[in-house]
């Protein structure tokens, strides 16, 4: 047993050795770059790296200057050499100069530090989502209080109507409250001796608003006070939580070899692009962790071959036909002319299948796989049970729900 773990630890730092090696930098890199307003980190360090989630092992700590975790905008990144290795200098820009000071870079990003650092990835546009998002396991949202009515006896309600909610615990004492709707099944694709599992991973819980509880009972009674669409009869009531997500993504790779799909895409495109949210069937169970990037590769694809194999017309039964009517012909002119319009129609056939292939050929239809192909790269950006929620940070080609994903 001994023997088989040590040889797992040797493969394992193998492995990791191997992709260290593999850092490779962008043969058109310029440099040395300004940073702009709107820049990521991400965006940066591609200009830099073919590989831009691996910023973290060419960036050291800045021990030099005072908010050191800090890039702002008029800010110099410059690629150098130590001992053979990459690593990138930061070079403060005005009014923040360090003069003739140059000063590594740290990997994290603090962007909720001062509204003008840049950010490590672009999360502004889905913060409010990543903060109400929540996926529950299979009938857990049956458990929560529901509305049963709004005052005025209409099926949906917006800001400021009254609601009434069955199912509140008698003892809480909790006043505020989020709104949700059980959304769609998140099912897993993988498939056992060619069937179809479809474990349902977990639901999606739809944020519809908040709510504050005005008065207890059976049913108790609460105001409306932020409606992000038509609040509905049915819908469930949950304690109200101030999540507070990091703009401090750090990219790395995954600790274990991981392999899955894209499960969905928010908001229900047919095809993905950059920086769109996207669901994976993998989440805390296996392992994954927020940060962790992934590659995409395009499912294997069939199509339907109707051009070829083209196979050649064998006909032997034409042959025995040919011959008979030969032998039975009467006397020997006969015989002599079946010949002669034989010859003809073998003259005819034997040009067809030198200049008119098609003529003499017949096509055989077949489905044929096609190769898989990297498309991207997806960075974790919330993990629950069983499925996460990644950005695409990068597309090399068209991206689909069930592309699969792995482990860089």
């Amino acid at each position: 047993m001994f023997n088989k773990i040590l040889i797992s630890c040797v493969i394992s730092l193998l492995t990791l050795s191997a992709r260290a090696d593999e850092l490779t930098i962008n043969p058109e890199n310029p440099k040395n770059y300004m940073v702009v307003k709107g820049d990521t980190l991400w965006d940066i360090s591609a200009r830099f790296l073919q590989q831009p989630w691996r910023w973290p092992e060419i960036w050291g700590d800045n021990p030099q200057i005072d908010n050191p975790h800090l890039i702002y905008p008029g800010d110099i990144v410059s690629l150098k050499y130590e001992d053979g290795r990459p690593v990138l200098n930061l070079q403060r820009g005005n009014p923040r100069s360090v003069t003739g000071r140059n000063v590594k870079l740290s990997p994290t990003i603090h962007s909720t530090q001062n509204v003008e650092a840049i950010q490590s990835i672009p999360v502004d546009a889905i913060q409010q989502f990543l903060e109400q998002s929540i996926v529950l396991d299979k009938n857990e949202i049956e458990q929560w209080p529901y509305i049963v009515s709004s005052n005025d006896g209409r099926l949906m309600a917006s800001t400021g109507s009254t609601i009434y909610v069955r199912g509140l615990p008698e003892e809480s004492k909790i006043v505020k409250y989020s709104i949700y709707r059980k959304g769609a099944s998140y099912v897993d694709p993988k498939k056992d001796n060619e069937k179809v599992v479809g474990e349902i991973l977990g639901f999606e819980a739809i944020y519809v608003g908040d709510a504050i509880i005005e008065k207890r009972g059976d049913p108790a009674s609460a105001i409306i006070t932020i409606a992000d669409r038509e609040v509905m009869k049915g819908d469930r009531l949950f304690p109200h939580v101030d999540e507070a997500i990091t703009n401090e993504f750090v990219p790395r790779t995954t600790n274990n070899e991981m392999k899955g799909r894209i499960i969905s895409v928010i908001d229900g495109v047919s095809q993905i692009a950059q920086y769109q949210v996207v669901v994976l069937n993998l989440g805390k169970k296996q392992g994954l962790e927020v940060g962790n990037v992934l590659g995409v590769y395009q499912s294997s694809y069939v199509v339907r071959d109707t051009t070829g194999p083209i196979i050649t017309k064998d006909n032997p039964q034409e042959d025995i036909e040919t011959a008979k009517e030969i032998n039975d012909a009467g006397g020997d002119l006969s015989k002599i002319f079946v010949r002669v319009v034989h010859a003809i129609i073998n003259s005819v056939n034997s040009f067809d299948e030198r200049y008119l292939a098609p003529a003499n050929t017949q096509v055989m239809s077949e489905n044929v796989s096609l190769p898989e192909e990297y498309v991207g790269v997806v960075m974790v950006l919330k993990t629950f049970s069983k499925v996460s929620y990644a950005m695409v940070m990068e597309t090399k080609g068209p991206m689909h729900v069930l592309d699969k994903i792995r482990s860089l």
